[in-house]
Protein backbone atom coordinates (compact mmCIF):
# COMPACT_ATOMS: atom_id res chain seq x y z
CA UNK A 1 0.00 0.00 0.00
CA UNK A 2 1.09 3.40 -0.87
CA UNK A 3 2.65 5.17 2.32
CA UNK A 4 1.25 8.29 2.12
CA UNK A 5 -2.13 6.89 1.75
CA UNK A 6 -1.86 5.30 4.84
CA UNK A 7 -0.85 8.08 6.92
CA UNK A 8 -3.74 10.09 5.41
CA UNK A 9 -6.31 7.19 6.41
CA UNK A 10 -4.98 7.14 9.67
CA UNK A 11 -4.87 10.77 10.59
CA UNK A 12 -8.31 11.02 8.72
CA UNK A 13 -9.45 8.07 11.22
CA UNK A 14 -8.12 9.90 14.21
CA UNK A 15 -9.77 13.39 13.36
CA UNK A 16 -13.37 12.00 12.29
CA UNK A 17 -13.70 9.31 15.40
CA UNK A 18 -13.88 6.52 13.32
CA UNK A 19 -13.04 3.95 10.37
CA UNK A 20 -16.69 4.95 8.58
CA UNK A 21 -15.88 8.53 8.85
CA UNK A 22 -13.27 8.44 7.62
CA UNK A 23 -13.69 6.73 4.68
CA UNK A 24 -16.82 9.14 3.78
CA UNK A 25 -14.62 11.82 3.84
CA UNK A 26 -11.67 9.99 1.83
CA UNK A 27 -14.15 8.08 -0.70
CA UNK A 28 -13.09 4.94 0.42
CA UNK A 29 -14.82 1.69 2.76
CA UNK A 30 -14.12 1.61 6.26
CA UNK A 31 -12.74 -1.36 5.65
CA UNK A 32 -9.94 0.06 3.37
CA UNK A 33 -8.84 2.50 5.79
CA UNK A 34 -8.84 0.18 8.63
CA UNK A 35 -6.94 -1.73 6.00
CA UNK A 36 -4.56 1.01 5.54
CA UNK A 37 -4.23 1.65 9.14
CA UNK A 38 -3.21 -1.77 10.08
CA UNK A 39 -0.69 -2.00 7.23
CA UNK A 40 1.10 1.23 9.26
CA UNK A 41 1.08 -0.71 12.36
CA UNK A 42 2.66 -3.75 10.88
CA UNK A 43 4.97 -1.73 8.86
CA UNK A 44 5.82 0.29 12.17
CA UNK A 45 5.54 -2.55 14.14
CA UNK A 46 4.15 -0.29 16.98
CA UNK A 47 0.38 -0.42 17.87
CA UNK A 48 -1.31 3.27 16.97
CA UNK A 49 -4.54 2.86 17.99
CA UNK A 50 -6.18 1.34 20.54
CA UNK A 51 -10.19 -0.17 18.86
CA UNK A 52 -12.89 -2.02 20.46
CA UNK A 53 -16.31 -2.30 19.06
CA UNK A 54 -17.35 0.67 20.16
CA UNK A 55 -14.42 2.97 20.13
CA UNK A 56 -11.06 4.09 19.52
CA UNK A 57 -7.95 5.86 21.36
CA UNK A 58 -4.53 6.90 20.01
CA UNK A 59 -1.45 4.91 22.09
CA UNK A 60 1.20 6.88 23.10
CA UNK A 61 3.25 6.25 20.25
CA UNK A 62 0.34 6.97 17.86
CA UNK A 63 -0.40 10.52 19.33
CA UNK A 64 3.22 11.47 18.42
CA UNK A 65 2.90 9.40 15.17
CA UNK A 66 -0.83 11.89 13.89
CA UNK A 67 1.20 14.59 14.86
CA UNK A 68 3.79 14.00 12.85
CA UNK A 69 2.13 12.74 10.23
CA UNK A 70 -0.10 15.68 9.93
CA UNK A 71 2.80 18.07 9.29
CA UNK A 72 4.03 15.77 6.71
CA UNK A 73 1.04 15.58 4.87
CA UNK A 74 0.50 19.33 4.96
CA UNK A 75 4.48 19.17 3.65
CA UNK A 76 3.43 16.95 0.93
CA UNK A 77 0.27 19.41 0.26
CA UNK A 78 2.20 22.62 -0.38
CA UNK A 79 4.98 21.03 -2.42
CA UNK A 80 2.27 19.63 -4.55
CA UNK A 81 0.68 22.83 -4.72
CA UNK A 82 3.76 24.85 -6.05
CA UNK A 83 3.93 22.00 -8.69
CA UNK A 84 0.24 23.06 -9.86
CA UNK A 85 1.04 26.48 -9.89
CA UNK A 86 4.63 26.36 -12.01
CA UNK A 87 2.45 24.67 -14.54
CA UNK A 88 -0.60 27.63 -14.22
CA UNK A 89 -1.03 30.36 -16.55
CA UNK A 90 0.85 33.46 -15.38
CA UNK A 91 -1.63 35.71 -14.38
CA UNK A 92 -2.07 38.74 -12.38
CA UNK A 93 0.30 42.26 -11.69
CA UNK A 94 3.66 41.92 -11.49
CA UNK A 95 5.01 45.58 -10.38
CA UNK A 96 8.27 45.95 -11.10
CA UNK A 97 11.22 48.89 -10.63
CA UNK A 98 14.32 49.95 -12.75
CA UNK A 99 16.32 52.78 -12.99
CA UNK A 100 15.55 55.47 -15.25
CA UNK A 101 18.33 54.72 -18.35
CA UNK A 102 18.02 51.16 -18.23
CA UNK A 103 14.03 51.34 -17.45
CA UNK A 104 13.62 53.47 -20.76
CA UNK A 105 16.48 52.78 -23.09
CA UNK A 106 16.65 48.20 -22.19
CA UNK A 107 13.70 47.02 -20.19
CA UNK A 108 10.68 49.15 -22.18
CA UNK A 109 11.29 47.95 -25.54
CA UNK A 110 11.12 44.60 -24.44
CA UNK A 111 8.18 44.56 -22.20
CA UNK A 112 5.93 43.70 -24.94
CA UNK A 113 7.37 40.78 -25.58
CA UNK A 114 6.79 39.32 -22.21
CA UNK A 115 3.48 40.80 -22.39
CA UNK A 116 2.19 39.24 -25.63
CA UNK A 117 3.54 35.87 -25.08
CA UNK A 118 1.76 36.37 -21.10
CA UNK A 119 -1.53 37.83 -21.66
CA UNK A 120 -3.18 37.17 -18.51
CA UNK A 121 -0.27 39.67 -16.82
CA UNK A 122 -1.01 42.88 -16.31
CA UNK A 123 2.53 45.13 -15.39
CA UNK A 124 2.97 48.12 -13.56
CA UNK A 125 6.48 49.59 -14.15
CA UNK A 126 7.78 52.30 -12.57
CA UNK A 127 11.16 54.26 -13.28
CA UNK A 128 13.90 55.46 -10.53
CA UNK A 129 17.26 55.92 -9.80
CA UNK A 130 16.98 55.68 -6.15
CA UNK A 131 16.94 52.53 -4.57
CA UNK A 132 13.38 51.73 -3.60
CA UNK A 133 12.49 49.25 -0.92
CA UNK A 134 11.02 46.34 -2.35
CA UNK A 135 9.19 44.91 0.88
CA UNK A 136 7.76 48.03 2.00
CA UNK A 137 7.04 49.80 -1.57
CA UNK A 138 5.29 46.29 -2.72
CA UNK A 139 7.45 45.52 -5.71
CA UNK A 140 7.78 41.81 -7.40
CA UNK A 141 11.10 42.88 -8.53
CA UNK A 142 13.74 45.81 -8.85
CA UNK A 143 16.50 45.91 -11.06
CA UNK A 144 19.46 46.84 -9.67
CA UNK A 145 22.95 48.60 -10.88
CA UNK A 146 26.00 48.74 -8.95
CA UNK A 147 27.48 46.99 -5.91
CA UNK A 148 24.74 45.20 -3.61
CA UNK A 149 24.31 45.99 -0.16
CA UNK A 150 23.54 42.67 2.59
CA UNK A 151 19.61 43.55 1.87
CA UNK A 152 18.60 39.98 2.33
CA UNK A 153 16.89 39.66 -1.07
CA UNK A 154 17.72 37.24 -3.57
CA UNK A 155 19.28 38.09 -6.29
CA UNK A 156 20.14 37.05 -9.87
CA UNK A 157 23.20 38.29 -11.65
CA UNK A 158 22.44 39.98 -15.07
CA UNK A 159 25.24 41.57 -17.93
CA UNK A 160 27.24 44.02 -16.55
CA UNK A 161 25.99 47.27 -16.95
CA UNK A 162 28.40 48.98 -19.68
CA UNK A 163 29.33 52.80 -19.54
CA UNK A 164 31.10 54.84 -22.65
CA UNK A 165 32.51 58.24 -22.57
CA UNK A 166 31.86 60.37 -25.66
CA UNK A 167 31.01 64.00 -26.87
CA UNK A 168 29.39 65.99 -29.30
CA UNK A 169 31.90 67.26 -32.66
CA UNK A 170 30.26 70.32 -31.67
CA UNK A 171 31.78 70.35 -28.31
CA UNK A 172 35.04 68.97 -29.25
CA UNK A 173 35.92 71.42 -31.63
CA UNK A 174 38.29 73.91 -30.76
CA UNK A 175 39.02 72.04 -27.27
CA UNK A 176 41.90 70.82 -26.21
CA UNK A 177 42.73 66.95 -27.31
CA UNK A 178 41.98 64.26 -25.38
CA UNK A 179 44.48 61.54 -24.57
CA UNK A 180 44.61 60.17 -21.37
CA UNK A 181 41.76 60.72 -18.30
CA UNK A 182 43.62 63.10 -16.72
CA UNK A 183 42.85 65.33 -19.59
CA UNK A 184 39.17 65.46 -18.52
CA UNK A 185 40.00 67.63 -15.96
CA UNK A 186 40.42 70.86 -18.48
CA UNK A 187 36.64 69.99 -19.63
CA UNK A 188 33.10 70.18 -18.98
CA UNK A 189 31.97 66.57 -17.70
CA UNK A 190 28.56 66.24 -17.43
CA UNK A 191 27.91 64.49 -13.96
CA UNK A 192 25.31 62.36 -12.80
CA UNK A 193 24.10 62.92 -9.41
CA UNK A 194 23.83 59.17 -8.51
CA UNK A 195 26.89 57.25 -6.98
CA UNK A 196 30.51 57.95 -7.15
CA UNK A 197 29.87 59.55 -11.00
CA UNK A 198 28.77 62.80 -9.84
CA UNK A 199 32.54 63.76 -8.64
CA UNK A 200 34.96 60.97 -10.07
CA UNK A 201 35.25 58.75 -13.22
CA UNK A 202 37.19 56.07 -12.96
CA UNK A 203 39.01 53.93 -16.36
CA UNK A 204 41.06 51.08 -16.84
CA UNK A 205 44.44 51.80 -18.02
CA UNK A 206 48.01 49.53 -18.96
CA UNK A 207 48.88 50.00 -15.31
CA UNK A 208 45.91 50.10 -13.33
CA UNK A 209 42.15 51.60 -12.21
CA UNK A 210 42.95 55.58 -13.10
CA UNK A 211 40.46 57.69 -11.06
CA UNK A 212 39.60 61.23 -12.13
CA UNK A 213 37.89 63.84 -10.20
CA UNK A 214 35.44 66.03 -12.70
CA UNK A 215 33.31 68.84 -12.53
CA UNK A 216 30.85 70.86 -14.23
CA UNK A 217 28.14 73.86 -14.32
CA UNK A 218 25.49 70.92 -15.14
CA UNK A 219 24.64 67.85 -12.79
CA UNK A 220 21.50 65.60 -12.98
CA UNK A 221 19.68 62.74 -12.04
CA UNK A 222 18.30 61.35 -15.07
CA UNK A 223 20.79 60.30 -17.92
CA UNK A 224 18.29 61.62 -20.67
CA UNK A 225 19.09 64.91 -19.24
CA UNK A 226 22.74 64.77 -19.80
CA UNK A 227 21.90 63.20 -23.17
CA UNK A 228 20.44 66.15 -24.19
CA UNK A 229 23.15 68.49 -22.68
CA UNK A 230 25.86 66.52 -24.67
CA UNK A 231 24.36 66.76 -27.64
CA UNK A 232 23.82 69.94 -27.66
CA UNK A 233 27.91 71.13 -26.69
CA UNK A 234 27.79 71.68 -23.16
CA UNK A 235 30.03 68.54 -22.34
CA UNK A 236 31.85 65.14 -22.11
CA UNK A 237 29.01 62.32 -21.11
CA UNK A 238 30.12 59.01 -19.42
CA UNK A 239 26.39 57.21 -19.76
CA UNK A 240 25.24 53.60 -20.43
CA UNK A 241 25.56 52.31 -24.11
CA UNK A 242 22.25 51.46 -24.43
CA UNK A 243 21.08 55.15 -23.80
CA UNK A 244 23.99 56.52 -26.30
CA UNK A 245 23.84 53.75 -28.88
CA UNK A 246 21.68 55.99 -31.68
CA UNK A 247 23.56 58.84 -31.10
CA UNK A 248 26.54 57.06 -31.56
CA UNK A 249 25.33 55.14 -34.64
CA UNK A 250 24.28 58.27 -36.16
CA UNK A 251 27.83 60.33 -35.58
CA UNK A 252 26.00 62.88 -33.26
CA UNK A 253 28.52 61.35 -30.48
CA UNK A 254 32.02 60.33 -30.51
CA UNK A 255 33.57 57.60 -28.29
CA UNK A 256 36.78 59.10 -26.44
CA UNK A 257 39.86 57.36 -24.80
CA UNK A 258 39.14 53.84 -26.61
CA UNK A 259 42.38 52.83 -24.90
CA UNK A 260 41.39 53.57 -21.09
CA UNK A 261 37.50 51.36 -21.44
CA UNK A 262 35.09 52.35 -18.32
CA UNK A 263 34.60 49.30 -15.43
CA UNK A 264 31.03 47.94 -16.29
CA UNK A 265 28.86 48.03 -13.47
CA UNK A 266 26.78 45.08 -11.38
CA UNK A 267 23.63 44.56 -12.69
CA UNK A 268 21.24 42.31 -10.65
CA UNK A 269 17.63 41.53 -10.65
CA UNK A 270 16.10 41.38 -7.06
CA UNK A 271 12.99 39.94 -5.35
CA UNK A 272 12.30 38.78 -2.10
CA UNK A 273 13.27 35.09 -0.64
CA UNK A 274 10.08 34.39 1.30
CA UNK A 275 8.03 35.74 -1.90
CA UNK A 276 6.22 32.56 -3.57
CA UNK A 277 7.54 31.93 -6.94
CA UNK A 278 4.20 32.55 -8.73
CA UNK A 279 3.41 31.22 -12.07
CA UNK A 280 3.96 35.50 -13.28
CA UNK A 281 6.67 35.68 -11.34
CA UNK A 282 9.19 32.84 -12.64
CA UNK A 283 8.01 33.86 -16.42
CA UNK A 284 9.58 37.41 -15.74
CA UNK A 285 12.76 36.34 -13.85
CA UNK A 286 13.26 33.65 -16.84
CA UNK A 287 12.56 36.61 -19.15
CA UNK A 288 14.67 38.97 -17.87
CA UNK A 289 17.73 36.28 -17.44
CA UNK A 290 17.20 35.20 -21.29
CA UNK A 291 17.22 38.96 -22.60
CA UNK A 292 19.67 40.64 -19.88
CA UNK A 293 21.52 37.60 -18.62
CA UNK A 294 25.23 37.26 -18.78
CA UNK A 295 24.53 35.24 -22.09
CA UNK A 296 22.31 37.27 -23.61
CA UNK A 297 23.49 39.11 -26.84
CA UNK A 298 25.05 42.56 -26.03
CA UNK A 299 24.85 45.94 -27.97
CA UNK A 300 28.37 46.49 -30.40
CA UNK A 301 30.86 48.43 -28.43
CA UNK A 302 31.87 51.34 -30.70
Amino acid sequence: MDRLTSMAAFVKAVEMGSFSAAGDALQMSAQLVGKHVNHLEQRLGVRLLNRTTRRQSLTDFGRSFFERSKIILAEVETAENMAAQTQASPSGRLRINAPVSFGMQALSPRLPEFMKANPLVSVELTLSNRAVDLIDEGFDVVFRVGQLSDSGLIARPLAPYRLILCASPLYLEGKPSINTPWDLQEHECLSFSHTELRTHWTFDGPQGKIVVPVGSRLMADHGESLLCAGLAGLGILLQPIELVYSSLRRGDLIPLLRDYPVPSRPLHILYAPDRQLTPKLRSFLDFATEKFGVDSVQLEVF
